[in-house]
């Protein structure tokens, strides 16, 4: 019999799994599989609700088997795979890939109607998607499976949890729909997806439905300026803390950072894309700290609340999760919506000292561009944690000064600095594994040891951490977009786009996206919006010359000259340009990438040849990502295949366009030995293959 189904075993067809209203498991021919044992239906759930990703052994152990000492829950984890293998074994042959420490369900056998929807809405087919929503109703997700919390409290929390963020999720995708300015005739499967938005209990306008927040800096009096960092302090701890309501949508710090409570209230809602805006103003009384915050509606920028809070300076996350709280209740009462308070956070460091060189060093490391910006980022945080070495989050930040220094500096030991940044990254998790962007960052160093399939792996858990941190949202969505999946990497770029829509670096990501998926509009549009925001975009020229106006776009990547030296250093142990030197380059460089002419190109890859061969660092950024856009084999397998960096693996997502000549890399008889070596295709095996390419023929 076993040999008969290994024989077999990719004939197979995918299994079914109900996930909305009742859990049950269907065979490819419409037949019911009963699974028998509460814990091996809540297994095969768990699993499901996230296909494809790997999930840790020790997370389900105590999930399941909370009570039970360590050894005892992996042993009956174990045995639980075994009982769930065995009453598949009929429908198939091997559903899950198990690991010493990881367990993944394979998602090429086993489907649910949550992947189902999931994926009509993200492929513009919403009026399947509409359909499906009118079929699972009001269902919710895995209704019964807890029932009694005969699994316990662990397990009923991580169930809530999980549907309030496949709610949420869901109702994002569908706001989309009502919002994207460029769908044509789409009113049928608009007023499906309405009927099935209301269906589920919601306002028939979709974009009702999500409430989107974003906190703007509080104000300071002139002859107060000693309370800045108490106020920056604030604003942090208060967008952290928001943003684990799972109701909420919190506009990410850095886009909410550039706007001050001086510019019209209607305009900054409308740039950050958020429905209610929170202000507020700090002043000292004595040794008293007085705080005043405001509600305010985006639509009109009229104030629906307003209080008054006191409290003193060593005592801000008290004063700060009073005003968290009071904020919550009064968004909930504007907007007629039940909505659960945050919980308490623990206190990261209580020592006032530390806090306030944390605060200083992150701000410097979120602005990363700048001569010695970063260098003084990192001389602040060590400070911080020559004070309090057990602050974990302080660790994270130090991770991330480390890597940007790596990415946007002309850095003589990027290894070195990715060492340094996986060591902080590391220390974070130890004292509080719930840092889910410090392995965001750890799964950058993972790349640079050719282990992308570890990357993804730290980047799925980070999400499951964080999955509304727009930081762990684009890492995840990168790592993705890098392999080739870039349908399932689009969603989670642009949430991250959503949520922190003025940070002009998620639109680099967001504009290859589109790219890749064919979307030249929209790819057009991200691009300039990055322009707009003041970085350089050689992504806009690279997605006008697909249109085949290769004048515009020649020109387009020519403007990148004018942000050099600003936005943008000179590779890593060369002088900067200048004079008719730093012309003559970049024409060069504009018409080699867009002008689609062999003469150009040629003439572009004798200067990377040169650039390889000179250049302190033979695997730079100004080398790869040229030498994919023209389609440069050789050049590629050289430098990425070599070396993987923190600075040049972001070039690999541009790998994944089917235009011309960019695909002959890929379409290169050693592309795939090259895929191997760098660790893809371990990556492909595990999380599936790209849209562009297929698994190799099965011998």
């Amino acid at each position: 019999m076993n040999s008969v189904s290994n024989s077999c075993m990719h004939s197979w067809k995918p299994i079914k799994v109900q996930l909305f209203g009742r859990f049950r498991v269907t065979a490819a021919n419409g037949d019911e599989v009963v699974i028998n044992g509460k814990r091996v239906r809540a297994l095969l759930a768990i699993l499901c609700l996230q296909p494809g990703e790997a999930i840790e052994r020790e997370h389900i152990s105590q999930l399941l088997w909370p009570g039970k000492f360590r050894a005892q829950a992996r042993a009956s984890l174990r045995q639980t795979l075994l009982e769930l293998k065995q009453q598949l074994a009929e429908v198939c042959d091997d559903p899950f890939s198990v690991g010493r420490e990881q367990v993944t369900i394979r998602a090429e056998l086993v489907n649910s109607d949550l992947i189902d929807l999931h994926k009509a809405l993200v492929s513009g087919h919403y009026e399947s998607a509409g359909l499906q929503l009118q079929t699972i109703g009001t269902q919710t997700l895995l209704e019964g499976l807890d029932n009694g919390q005969d699994l316990g409290l662990d397990f009923a929390e991580y169930l809530d949890t999980k549907r309030a963020q496949c709610e949420s999720r869901l109702l994002q995708s569908v706001e989309k729909v009502f919002t994207e300015t460029s769908a044509r005739d789409l009113d049928y499967a608009r007023s499906c997806l309405r009927e099935a938005v209301q269906l589920r209990g919601q306002d028939s306008k979709a974009h009702e439905a999500l409430i989107r927040i974003a906190v703007l800096p509080f104000a300071l009096q002139p002859s107060d300026e000693s309370l800045q960092l108490f106020a920056n302090g604030l604003f942090e701890e208060l967008i952290t803390t928001l943003a684990q309501i799972p109701q909420l949508r919190v506009a990410g710090r850095g886009s909410a950072r550039q706007f001050a409570s001086c510019i019209s209230a209607i305009d900054t809602a409308a740039k950050l894309k958020v429905s209610n805006l929170i202000e507020g103003t700090v002043r000292r009384q004595g040794n008293t700290i007085i705080v005043h915050a405001a509600l305010l509606d985006g639509g009109d920028g009229c104030q629906s609340w307003s209080g008054r809070f006191e409290g003193h300076s060593d005592d801000l996350f008290s004063l700060q999760q009073t005003l968290a709280v009071t904020l919550t209740e009064e968004l909930g009462r504007a907007l007629k919506r039940q909505i659960k308070p945050p919980p308490a956070r623990r206190r990261s460091t209580i020592n006032k000292e530390a806090y306030s060189l944390y605060l200083q060093g992150r701000a410097l490391t979120v602005r990363a561009i700048g001569d010695g910006v970063l260098a003084k980022a990192i001389e602040l945080l060590e400070a911080a944690l020559a004070i309090d070495p057990k602050f974990a989050a302080c660790w994270t930040a130090l991770a991330e000064a480390h890597v940007y220094t790596a990415v946007y500096t002309p850095c003589l030991d990027r290894l070195g600095q990715s060492q340094k940044m996986a060591e902080c990254a590391k220390r974070a998790i130890e004292l509080d594994p719930k840092q889910g962007h410090a392995r965001s960052m750890l799964g950058i160093h993972r790349w640079t040891e050719n282990d992308p399939l570890g990357a993804l792996d730290l980047a799925f858990e980070a999400y499951r951490l964080e999955p509304n941190n727009p930081d762990v949202l684009l890492r995840l969505g990168s790592f993705l977009l890098y392999i080739g999946r870039t349908s399932e990497a689009l969603p989670y770029i642009q949430a991250a786009v959503d949520q922190d829509p003025v940070n002009g670096r998620n639109y680099a990501m967001l504009s290859v996206a589109h790219l890749n998926l064919g979307n030249i509009d929209l790819a057009i549009d991200a691009g300039q919006r990055m322009v707009d925001l003041g970085l350089p975009s050689m992504w806009l020229g690279v997605a006008i010359s697909a249109t085949g106006n290769r004048k515009r776009a020649i020109n387009e990547y020519r403007q990148t000259m004018k942000l050099m030296n600003k936005t943008m250093f000179p590779p890593a142990g060369a002088k900067p340009l200048s004079g008719p030197a730093l012309f003559a380059f970049w024409e060069v460089a504009a018409r080699g990438v867009c002008s689609g002419k062999t003469l150009h190109r040629k003439l572009y890859c004798a200067v990377l040849d040169r650039l390889h061969g000179t250049l302190h660092d033979p695997c730079d950024t100004s080398i790869v990502q040229p030498a994919i856009w023209m389609g440069y084999s050789g050049m590629v397998f050289k430098t990425l295949g070599t070396q993987v960096t923190p600075a040049n693996m972001f070039c690999m997502m541009s790998l994944w366009a089917d235009l011309e000549p960019i695909k002959q890399v890929r379409l290169h008889q050693d592309f795939l030995s090259f895929a191997e070596r760098i660790g893809l295709v371990a990556a492909w095996e595990r999380y599936g293959w790209p849209d562009l390419l297929s698994p190799p023929q099965q011998k």
